[in-house]
């Protein structure tokens, strides 16, 4: 494989190709063609382009055909696309949109009404809705312009400000060049065998690093077919699967549960699948869909900030990454800056020496490839003390070497005097058959220090058997002495970000006031939940008042 320096080159390489780059349900495109239409959308924002301005372009679409071409004009163009998460609040999508000095926004008929009613800052004639004959007009203006890059366009030309999804933070917007992405592109070619025969099935949303950096960027370096679903379905995956005859998708845990959470039939290995790439599916949902799809799994670990820290071992034990990439990944304790003790696991995988053993994973060369935030330097900052790259996550090493993740540095509960893993629950919760989804989380106890929350995700909270669930978590060894949670929450529909990840942060916040069934268990033994009424959760946080701890309510 010819390898190039940036992404203009690698897609300038397609000029003449007539393989199918690009396919939706209704329309296919051959990689000649996607780069003609990348070369015209490159035009006509060059033509727009204003001086003393940056050159970004923001771009609030789904997973739409022009959302790919607009990638492709970025990059000839040498300009920034901002991916905009269309499920970002009204307030929310405003501020990104000014953070990242958009200064064209490329979005469809929903998306400019929502612009309309935002102070975002965007002129209205910078504002190019796809749906618009008048944007059509401005395409057909610049068809046929000459697919060439921007001069001075190479490697370290900033292609995307990717915003991170903000599960338990604010978000903040990646900076990602053309030679950073190039490289990925070939990394995880290597990785994950990605090669010209591929059909990739495209349903995480393409606003996101995993959608780019592990389908869209592979397939344009080897010449491959993406194929569009606008947004993520349970219910359509497997029929458009089967009608683009895909072998390769990415993924996100809950995505993975919903769909594993649909009704099984006896003919659902019959599809073209051979492979999948993603993040935070639990050890049990990843057999399951082996199983019941026949198709292989690589689950990762990663961040749109920073490269892999792990590499994958076949001999590794369910629920590791595999082993740190180098030597200088390693689990650092942040208040020494020495590494952790080896974690010592029962036979269960339970880590016996959580205090000792569990603390940020760190890259000690990292540093160098975290290109930074854009307009945020303090949390830039953050990210490199030492010079190291900080990954912002927890994880252990084990005694024969092999790297775990932990959860994010919010997902453990100091319980008792003991630290509680959010993510070794919630891996419990989501084995029972009820479950799609999971989230648990700390809340403050009346008396001192947290209690673990779960929320969890069902198709009928009112049909949920909860003295059933009970006795489920009783079964399970591994959850730990105080790792049933205290009080649960049953929802039909978690809130979740436009990447499909639950906000825990959101679920944090509302603790037991919700319109949501909550459970409390007030006992010992086996856990024993009973509904929490209006009354009851008031009498919840008037117990605060009662152990002086009024400021944690």
């Amino acid at each position: 494989m010819t390898r190039h320096a940036d992404i203009a080159s690698m897609l300038l390489a397609r000029a003449g190709d007539t393989h199918p780059g690009l396919r939706t349900r209704e329309q296919s495109w051959t990689w000649d063609q996607v780069v003609s239409c990348s070369a015209a959308r490159a035009a006509l924002a060059s033509s727009r382009k204003q001086t003393g301005t940056p050159f970004h372009i923001g771009v609030l679409l789904d997973n739409v055909s022009e959302f790919v071409f607009w990638l492709g004009a970025g990059a000839l163009a040498g300009a920034t696309v901002v991916g905009l998460n269309p499920t970002r609040g009204a307030h929310d999508l405003a501020a990104d949109i000014r953070h990242a000095d958009c200064a064209m926004i490329v979005t469809d008929a929903a998306g400019a009404d929502r612009l309309r009613t935002l102070d975002h800052g965007v002129d209205a004639e910078n504002i190019w809705c796809i749906d618009d004959a008048r944007y059509q007009l401005d395409v057909d203006e610049h068809r046929g312009a000459a697919a060439v890059a921007a001069p001075g366009v190479d490697a370290a030309t900033l292609l995307l400000l990717l915003f991170t999804s903000g599960t338990t933070g604010t978000s903040k917007a990646v900076r990602c060049t053309q030679g950073r992405l190039a490289r990925i592109a070939y990394t995880a070619t290597e990785k994950f065998g990605h090669h010209r025969g591929d059909v990739d099935y495209c349903c995480m949303p393409l606003f996101h690093g995993n959608a780019l950096m592990a389908l869209w960027a592979p397939a344009l370096a080897n010449g491959a077919t993406v194929c569009l679903t606008p947004s993520f379905s349970a219910s359509g995956f497997l029929p458009d699967v089967r009608f683009f005859g895909a072998t390769f998708f990415t993924y996100v845990g809950k995505a993975l549960a919903y769909l594993l959470a649909t009704p099984e039939q006896p003919d659902d290995a019959d599809n073209t699948l051979q492979r999948g790439f993603g993040t935070e599916a639990s050890p049990e949902d990843q057999k399951q869909f082996r199983r019941r799809f026949g198709a292989e799994l690589f689950e990762g670990y990663g961040s749109s900030e920073g490269g892999a820290v792990a590499a994958p071992d076949p001999q590794a034990p369910s629920g590791a990454l595999g082993r740190p990439a180098h030597d200088d990944v390693v689990v650092i304790d942040p208040d020494t800056l020495q590494p952790c003790a080896p974690a010592l696991l029962d036979h269960t995988g339970r880590v016996c020496n959580a205090d000792e053993a569990i603390g940020e994973i760190v890259d000690r060369r990292g540093a160098r490839d975290f290109e930074g935030y854009y307009r945020n330097d303090a949390a830039e900052a953050e990210r490199t003390r030492n010079g190291w790259y900080w990954s912002g996550d927890l994880g252990y090493i084990d005694t024969d070497g092999f790297l775990y993740f932990a959860g994010r540095r919010g997902d453990w509960i100091r319980v008792d005097g003991e630290n509680i893993s959010a993510l070794t629950i919630e891996r419990v919760l989501r084995r029972h058959r009820d479950v799609i989804a999971a989230a648990v989380y700390g809340v403050p106890d009346p008396r001192s220090g947290d209690q673990v929350m779960a929320a969890v995700e069902v198709a009928d909270p009112g049909a949920f058997d909860v003295e059933g669930f009970a006795q489920f978590l009783g079964e399970h060894e591994d959850l730990g002495a105080k790792g049933a949670p205290r009080l649960l929450r049953v929802s039909a529909d978690l809130p979740v970000t436009g990447s499909n990840k639950v906000l825990k942060r959101d679920l944090q916040a509302q603790r037991w006031h919700t319109d949501d069934p909550v459970y409390r268990w007030a006992g010992r033994g086996r856990p024993e939940y009973r509904a929490m009424s209006a009354a009851d959760r008031d009498a919840l946080d008037s117990e605060f008042a009662t152990h002086g701890r009024e400021r944690h309510v």
